[in-house]
């Protein structure tokens, strides 16, 4: 039985694909009509033979007339090897799409990924791969070049400056068997030395701006030698109006955002890695606000890369946060940091808390190890420590109690006898603005004679460095849990308390713990030096002053303080995790 193939809209015939008698598949193209200037295809509704065909090419028909007449019939045709199926196209656009996705790849890019090997050191994306879960990673503006069509080829610059140096998009980064969506942007050392060109930074502020808008985090490998004089293809001269490093900044308050240095890393990408919340550096780097030639030009000297900003100063003066050894480390430290943030841990092992309570020593002016009870305290394997060859007497971490994150404060008695130095403030204060900015708890472990005083201390700003301190502290929104492990004296305990001890959501003290306006000691000798020197006999004198003192130790012990409700209570060393639990 016959049937019928009408046309679906008026038109013009201009090609008509098959024949009387012709054998035709289900959906294969059969006529060509133009309307509107689109070619439309008309295509047989299922397997059969061509009986008749009632136009002609040029023919003007209206809707619905009457074009093939054809028999249902089923066609068994097996194709030929290399025939090309009915209605398939041969995509020239798709096949120069992959052609151009495949030099984007570091297959296509031998000799440039042989160099990162002899460094020892993953390619831009070997390292986006291995932070992000596989599949997630959607790249945005992979084919972009360099601004340099006006001196190099197009082919040139497709083949040798890959999305311009800066592999960008957003991923899901893996996170403790957890996934969190951020922005990741690398910059890719094989291109141009990882410099900032006028196309990738127009690609970092649309990224920056998708991280702000969705509130993602951002992990940056900031390696490469700052801002590309090469890039001619503009009518800018100076630059100066770039908004990347403003709205980079800008993200500090709203998400995390992390720099992964290794290599060198000089001007521009050092600006933006200065910008981040957290650098991880490794062991090999060079990091600086100029690199040797913008040091040279300046009449500074000639300097290897090697000896501009390494990895012994960069630490002791507090730049890079946490030091690794290899790039694979520095993404595991990444990944771990976005965890405290943004993932909680189900399952975690409690150490013996029972060992707390032996790490302060007897005597009472013997120096303790301050980490080892930070980790005694914490879940087991979730403590982070940062910045720990900057302003040492001064700990700072972030850790996990319960599976649940908080940042952590702490006085090493091993450096400066705890005193809170000026570099000690600005450490702590710049660990409580993280925690206000990202709504994690602090615990501030308390062991301090309290802030560095004399000549030496002024010079190096104490004042203004205390003072901040203190001003962090009091704009602090989360809970702040304030634990006196032995000395608490003066404005000292008082800044590691947020301002006052009953500025602390709570103020709670060990056994071991003792109160003080200032040194027990200093404040006997001030407060009876006249009662001392009416005493002729030096050993009569000392004598006084030894029971003095004991006395003074003796009314400020915790348990005293506690009587008058200076602190709130005072807990076995055992108890501190419950007290931590219950205010979180």
């Amino acid at each position: 039985m016959s049937k019928k193939i009408h046309t679906p809209m008026p038109g013009i015939i201009t090609q008509i694909l098959v024949e009387t008698g012709h054998q035709v598949t289900k959906g294969q193209d059969l006529v060509i009509i133009e309307a509107m200037k689109m070619e439309n295809a008309i295509q047989s509704p299922e397997d059969g033979v061509i009986q008749t065909i009632h136009i002609q090419v040029g023919d003007l028909i209206e809707k619905e007339e009457l074009i093939i007449t054809y028999v249902s019939q089923s066609v068994n045709k097996v194709p030929e090897e290399g025939a090309v199926s009915a209605g398939h196209i041969d995509h020239g656009p798709i096949q120069e799409l992959l052609a151009r996705r495949h030099l984007l790849t570091d297959e296509a890019r031998p000799t440039a990924v042989e160099k990162r090997r002899k460094k020892g050191r993953l390619t831009a994306r070997e390292g986006v791969a291995l932070l992000t879960s596989a599949g997630s990673f959607r790249e945005y503006g992979s084919f972009i070049i360099a601004a340099q069509r006006s001196r190099r080829s197009e082919e040139d610059l497709i083949a040798n400056t890959p999305a311009d140096g800066l592999v960008a998009g957003i991923a899901e980064v893996v996170m403790e068997e957890q996934k969190q969506k951020a922005v990741v942007m690398a910059y890719d050392y094989t291109v141009l030395a990882g410099t900032q060109g006028t196309m990738n930074h127009m690609k970092m502020d649309r990224m920056i701006e998708l991280a702000h808008d969705q509130h993602l985090p951002v992990v940056l490998f900031a390696e490469g030698g700052g801002g590309r004089p090469g890039d001619v293809d503009t009518n800018a001269i100076a630059g100066l109006f770039i908004s990347t490093f403003t709205r980079y900044a800008g993200l500090r308050d709203y998400v995390p955002t992390v720099s992964i240095v290794t290599g060198y890393c000089f001007a521009g990408n050092a600006a933006l890695a200065g910008s981040s919340d957290l650098i991880i550096g490794t062991k090999d780097i060079s990091i600086g606000m100029g690199g040797p030639a913008m040091i040279e030009g300046g009449g500074l000297g000639k300097f290897h890369p090697k000896d501009v900003g390494p990895a012994d100063v960069q630490t002791a003066n507090g730049v890079i946060d946490v030091l690794v050894e290899d790039d694979k480390e520095a993404i595991k430290v990444a990944q771990r940091y976005l965890g405290y943030y943004y993932a909680s841990s189900a399952e975690y092992r409690v150490p013996d808390q029972t060992l707390l309570q032996d790490i302060i020593p007897d005597q009472r002016k013997r120096t303790f190890d301050i980490k080892r009870l930070i980790t005694q305290l914490c879940d087991e394997e979730s403590v982070l420590f940062i910045q720990e060859a900057y302003a040492q007497g001064m700990i700072t971490a972030l850790g996990r109690v319960e599976g649940k994150s908080i940042g952590i404060i702490a006085n090493d008695s091993r450096h400066e006898a705890g005193a809170i130095t000026a570099d000690c403030a600005r450490k702590a204060a710049s660990m409580i603005d993280r925690c206000h900015r990202y709504n994690l708890p602090v615990l501030s472990l308390i062991d301090t004679p309290g802030i560095m005083v004399g000549p030496i201390g002024e010079s190096q700003g104490t004042v203004k460095a205390a003072g901040e301190l203190f001003v962090s502290g009091a704009r602090l929104r989360p809970p702040l849990l304030s634990v006196v492990v032995r000395r608490a004296y003066g404005l000292g305990a008082m800044a590691m308390m947020g301002g006052g001890a009953h500025r602390s959501t709570a103020t709670v003290a060990w056994p071991s713990a003792e109160f003080g306006a200032m040194g027990i000691e200093g404040a006997v000798q001030l407060g009876y030096r006249k009662e001392l020197e009416s005493i002729s006999d030096p050993a009569k004198r000392k004598a006084a002053f030894d029971e003095m003192v004991a006395d003074a130790y003796k009314r400020g012990r915790a348990i005293q303080a506690a009587t008058l409700f200076e602190i709130d209570e005072v807990i076995q060393p055992k108890e501190t995790r419950s007290w931590i639990t219950s205010l979180l």
